[in-house]
C-alpha cells in the first residue's frame, strides 16, 4: 500500500503489506479438466496409426487391400488436415467463441472414428483420418487459448499443462490398447473417448475475454464469478479486461493480416512461430513415428510394441514432472533443461549410428539408444513439448489472438509434415547419424533463441505480458487478481 503526501511536500513512503494469495477454485480445475479431455482425444488420434497400421496392412485382418502407398497416406494425411484445421480454427474461435469451437469438435471426432471403424475401403479410412486431423488442428490452437484466458496467472502454468498431460495419456492408451486390439476395435475405442469430453464441455462457460470483446459485459461478469468463486470480487478484473479491450479497439484495423504485420504484433507472433519451429525441428515426430525402425537399425532386440510403450510412458511421466515445476521454476528454465537434454542425446545418438555405420563394434553399448531415447523424450516433454502451446495462449495480443494462433498452429503442422515426410529421405542422404546431428545443431540454435528472444511469463497476467511486449496496454489494477480465501491444491 502506498501513501502519498500533498504534492508540495515532495514526500512519499510505502507501508509493506502481505497480499493474500490467489485462490485456485474447483471450477477452474473443472474447466481445465474438461478441455484436457479433448486433448486426450487428440493424443489418441495422433498415435493411432502407429499400432493400427500393423493390423490394417495384414490381409488376414482386413477385408480390403492396403498398399504401402495407402498406408503412408493414412499416416500422412493427418498433419495436412491439421494444417487446414489450424487455418480454420483462428476465425472460428473469434466468431463462435473459444468454448463453442472446442465443443464443436466433439461430434466430428466421433464421426471420424466411426468412419474408420466401419471402413470397407481405403477412402473411408482416409476420410475418417482427414476429419480427425481437421478437428485436431482446431483443438490444438483453441485449447491453450481457452485456458490462457480463463485460468489465473498463479496456476496458469500448472493447469495449462494439463492438456499436454492428457494428450500423453491418450498416446499411451493408444499404444497399450493397440497391442491387444486390431485397427477396427481400436477405432471404436477412439469413438468412445469424445463422449465424456462432449458432456463436460456443456458445464463450463465461455471465456470472459471473449464476452468482453463482443460487448457482453454481464455475461463476462457471470463467467468470472463462475471461474473465480462467488465470494471473489471480480469487478477489478472485469474493468481491467474492458480497459484492455478498449485499448485494442482504438488501435484495431479491419484487415486482420495488416494487424498481424504491425511491428508491435510481429514480436509476439515471431516468438510463437520460433518456438513452434524449434519444437518440430528438434526431430521429435521423426523420432516418435519411426521409433520401431530406429531401434531395428540400432540392432536392438526389444519388441517394437515394447519400445513404443516405453517411449509413451516416459512421455507421460515427464509431463507430470513439468506440471509440478512450471509454476515454480518458470518457463525459460524448463526450456533450457529441455534443450540441453535434447542436444546431448541427439549428438550421442548420432555418434552411436556413425560408429555403427563405419563398422565399429557397438554391441557392448546396445542399450545406449534406449537410454538416449528416454532422456530425449524426458527433456522434450519437460519443456519444448508443452511450453510452446502454453505460451501461445499467453504472449499473443488479445486482439489478434485468434488469427495469430491460427498462423502459429498451421505453421506447426506444416513443420510436422515436412519433418515426418523427409526423415527417411534424410537418412538415405546423410545417414541416421547425420540426421540426428542436424537436429542437434538446430536445438543448439534453439537454445540461443530461448536465451535472447523468449520472455518469462511465470505468474504474470495476460495484460502485464502484453504491456511489457508491446508497450501500450495499461496495467490492470494490482488487486485485479487478488482472490480471498486461498487454499492449497
Amino acid at each position: 500500500m502506498k501513501i502519498l503526501m500533498r504534492a508540495d511536500t515532495h514526500v512519499s513512503f510505502s507501508v509493506p503489506m502481505e497480499e493474500p494469495k490467489a485462490k485456485c477454485t474447483d471450477s477452474q480445475v473443472l474447466a481445465a479438466l474438461s478441455v484436457s479431455l479433448g486433448s486426450l482425444v487428440v493424443g489418441f488420434s495422433s498415435a493411432y496409426t502407429s499400432p493400427a497400421l500393423v493390423s490394417m496392412t495384414d490381409r488376414n485382418l482386413t477385408s480390403f487391400d492396403v498398399s504401402t502407398e495407402d498406408a503412408s497416406w493414412v499416416g500422412g494425411i493427418m498433419p495436412l488436415a491439421g494444417l487446414a484445421g489450424g487455418i480454420a480454427g483462428g476465425p472460428l474461435i473469434e466468431y463462435l467463441g473459444r468454448r463453442n469451437t472446442i465443443l464443436a469438435t466433439a461430434v466430428p471426432f466421433i464421426i471420424s472414428w466411426l468412419l474408420i471403424a466401419c471402413a470397407v475401403n481405403v477412402p473411408m479410412v482416409l476420410s475418417g483420418r482427414f476429419l480427425a486431423g481437421f478437428c485436431v488442428g482446431i483443438a490444438s490452437l483453441s485449447l491453450p487459448v481457452y485456458l490462457g484466458e480463463t485460468v489465473q496467472p498463479e496456476v496458469r502454468g500448472t493447469l495449462g499443462l494439463l492438456p499436454t498431460a492428457f494428450g500423453n495419456i491418450g498416446i499411451l492408451l493408444c499404444f497399450i490398447a493397440g497391442t491387444y486390439m486390431d485397427w477396427s476395435m481400436l477405432a471404436f475405442l477412439g469413438g468412445a473417448l469424445p463422449v465424456p469430453f462432449l458432456i463436460l464441455m456443456f458445464l463450463i462457460p465461455e471465456t470472459p475475454r471473449w464476452y468482453v470483446s463482443r460487448g457482453r459485459e454481464e455475461r463476462a461478469r457471470k463467467a468470472l464469478v463462475w471461474l473465480r468463486g462467488v465470494e471473489a470480487d471480480v469487478e477489478p478484473e472485469l474493468k481491467g479486461l474492458m480497459r484492455s479491450q478498449a485499448d485494442a479497439d482504438r488501435q484495431a484495423t479491419h484487415n486482420t493480416m495488416l494487424e498481424l504485420l504491425k511491428r508491435s504484433n510481429l514480436k509476439p507472433l515471431s516468438i510463437s512461430l520460433g518456438l513452434m519451429f524449434f519444437q518440430q525441428l528438434s526431430g521429435i515426430n521423426a523420432v516418435i513415428f519411426y521409433t520401431v525402425q530406429i531401434f531395428k537399425d540400432a540392432g536392438s532386440t526389444l519388441d517394437g510394441n515394447v519400445c513404443t510403450i516405453i517411449v509413451g510412458t516416459v512421455n507421460f511421466i515427464a509431463t507430470f514432472i513439468g506440471i509440478l515445476l512450471i509454476d515454480r521454476a518458470g518457463r525459460k528454465i524448463l526450456l533450457y533443461v529441455s534443450n540441453i537434454a535434447m542436444i546431448l542425446t541427439l549428438f550421442v545418438l548420432g555418434g552411436f549410428f556413425y560408429c555403427k555405420a563405419n563398422g565399429m563394434d557397438v554391441s557392448n553399448v546396445g542399450l545406449l539408444p534406449l537410454c538416449c531415447f528416454v532422456v530425449y523424450i524426458l527433456g522434450f516433454s519437460l519443456g519444448f513439448g508443452p511450453i510452446p502451446w502454453l505460451m501461445m495462449g499467453e504472449i499473443l495480443p488479445a486482439k489478434i489472438r485468434g488469427s495469430a494462433a491460427s498462423v502459429a498452429t498451421a505453421f506447426n503442422w506444416t513443420c510436422t509434415f515436412v519433418v515426418t515426410k523427409s526423415f527417411l529421405d534424410m537418412i538415405k542422404l546423410i545417414g541416421a547419424h547425420g540426421a540426428f546431428w542436424l537436429f542437434g545443431v538446430i536445438c543448439c540454435i534453439g537454445m540461443f533463441f530461448v536465451i535472447f528472444c523468449v520472455p518469462e511469463t511465470q505468474g504474470k497476467t495476460l495484460e502485464d505480458i502484453e504491456r511489457k511486449m508491446m508497450g501500450r496496454v495499461r496495467r490492470m489494477s494490482s488487486v485485479a487478481n487478488i482472490k480471498p480465501l486461498s487454499f492449497n491444491m
